[in-house]
């Protein structure tokens, strides 16, 4: 099997039984969505969930979160992962989004990585689902179903990166990242991938060495 058929195989399927795919965070607008994804960092969505809607009606402006002390922001989100570093980076992040760009959210991948906890997969994610830019977030789940699917042998997410978005049409780049973590958290997880019941086993490189 090419390349070219494994990702037209495994797009067209996603297409078929996964039309709507979307990120599981809760958010009401691009200020909301930025502070959820720093906060996603190595840390469940539903976790993130639970602490972001006292976060907001404490801080509903990046100028109120800029403004609030470390310690209080730390109060909020202390049962999130890595809690004094993402309390001090959100205060930061405010703070900037007020000084640089007039309290909105940037729209290119750039503006947003010069941001206080934003990196390049933060950037992409907001990127793609505010303003619908063809870029692909790569985590620890797209980096792993893709490599488990054949569709990338990249070394570093950067790689992975621009080989989905090298063989992936634009008009589904923004979806695409939520398909393949959605599946690597559900389906094709890291210690038990459940490939029984996985529709993407005729596409899957990993599946077809293991079953030879």
């Amino acid at each position: 099997m090419t390349r070219k058929e494994r990702y037209q195989g495994i797009v067209g399927w996603f297409l078929e039984n996964v039309p709507v795919a979307q990120s599981e965070l809760v958010f009401a607008d691009p200020y909301q969505l930025i502070v959820s994804v720093v906060l996603s960092a190595q840390c469940t969505d539903k976790r993130v969930n639970m602490v972001t809607p006292e976060l907001f009606r404490r801080y509903p402006t990046p100028r109120m979160l800029g403004d609030a002390p470390v310690e209080d922001i730390l109060e909020v989100i202390h049962s999130v992962s890595y809690p004094n570093s993402k309390a001090r980076h959100l205060q930061a992040l405010g703070r900037k989004l007020c000084e640089d760009f007039g309290g909105e959210v940037p729209g290119s991948v750039e503006q947003l990585m010069t941001l206080p906890g934003v990196g390049r997969k933060t950037a992409n994610v907001v990127a793609s689902i505010v303003y619908d830019e063809p870029v692909i977030a790569v985590d620890t789940h797209v980096y792993r179903v893709s490599h488990r699917l054949g569709l990338s042998r990249g070394k570093t997410p950067y790689d992975v990166e621009k080989d989905l978005e090298k063989n992936i049409p634009e008009e589904y780049r923004a979806t695409s990242h939520h398909w393949l973590i959605l599946h690597g958290r559900y389906t094709c997880t890291a210690r038990a991938p459940k490939c029984t019941g996985c529709g993407l086993r005729p596409w899957c490189a990993w599946y077809a060495a293991k079953s030879d």
